[in-house]
């Protein structure tokens, strides 16, 4: 066995290792993609916080590191022909190497809700339960028709020169969001720049109100098997109007126009703001729920 970086080369070995734990563990096929786990990697400094263990029947377990805020995150996936071979217990070491050494106070590990044995070894190695996350999703089945919106507001296509105000939107409404850590606007804008848009239309839609953006939606094409809401925010002081719903329904209905029936997102199971709430109402299911698992490093 040898251990050397992640390369986005890798993308494809590393989603089929992550599908099939989660095939595993649901026990339906899994639907992600190279893209998918690509999205997973943009904090991660792949070439020096990056691990692909393998041997020479193929990877046995992947794991990566991000830092957010002063949070250190990991994630890793170990092979189902690898299981108990301590695999687990050393992407945790490396995890918490790359924690310590960028001075994180805590650090945060993640598993699918029905991964016992990843949920044992947490606790064993002095972790607790925080948070859930659940993925929802909706198979379209008719065309989506979108609510009007109240007069004085209006739905909108995202162009460039919204940039910096839609930046600023999605930050201010997501300054309730748990561990919400925001980058910069240029960070943001050179990740983010040409994807609001593809060859078959808009991704990204908004609210004015006057001058102002009062909510927001950024959306992918293809992620999940299907279109992903990736950030739908509504501003404190234009929430309870519907603005979300409005949102949604463009989206949904964007997709459709597409020939997309399946829509996805990922949302905060404890949202202040009544997101799941909001999700449910417009047909939405929770299909799975990941756990964070967290340590202090102090």
């Amino acid at each position: 066995m040898k251990v050397r970086p992640i390369t986005r080369d890798d993308a494809g070995a590393v989603a089929a290792l992550a599908a099939a734990d989660e095939e595993a563990l649901h026990g339906r096929p899994s639907r992600l993609q190279a893209n998918d786990v690509l999205a997973w990697w943009v904090r991660t400094d792949l070439e020096h916080e990056s691990w692909l263990h393998e041997d020479a029947g193929g990877p046995l377990a992947a794991g990566w590191f991000g830092l957010e805020g002063d949070i250190g995150v990991f994630l890793g996936i170990v092979a189902q022909r690898a299981k108990g071979r301590g695999l687990g217990s050393a992407l945790v070491d490396r995890g918490e190497d790359c924690a310590r050494t960028r001075g994180a106070a805590r650090i945060h590990g993640v598993a699918f809700a029905e991964d016992a044995p990843a949920a044992d070894l947490f606790s064993r190695r002095g972790y607790r339960e925080v948070r859930r996350f659940y993925e929802m999703a909706i198979e379209l089945v008719a065309p989506p028709a979108v609510p009007a919106l109240a007069d004085g507001l209006l739905l909108d296509v995202f162009s460039e020169e919204d940039a910096p105000a839609f930046h600023h939107a999605l930050h201010d409404a997501f300054q309730d969001h748990w561990e919400w850590h925001g980058l910069p606007f240029e960070d943001w804008w050179a990740l983010r720049s040409g994807q609001q848009s593809d060859a078959e239309g808009p991704l990204w839609f908004l609210v004015r109100h006057g001058d102002e953006i009062a909510a927001v939606a950024r959306n992918e094409a293809n992620r999940n098997g299907g279109g992903y809401v990736a950030a739908l925010g509504v501003r404190r002081p234009w929430r309870g109007r519907g603005l979300g719903k409005v949102l949604l329904y463009r989206t949904f209905a964007e997709f459709w126009g597409r020939g997309v029936t399946r829509v996805t997102l990922g949302v905060d199971a404890e949202s202040p703001t009544g997101a799941t709430k909001l999700y449910e109402s417009v047909g939405m299911e929770v299909e799975s729920a990941v756990v964070v698992f967290e340590k202090s490093l102090a």
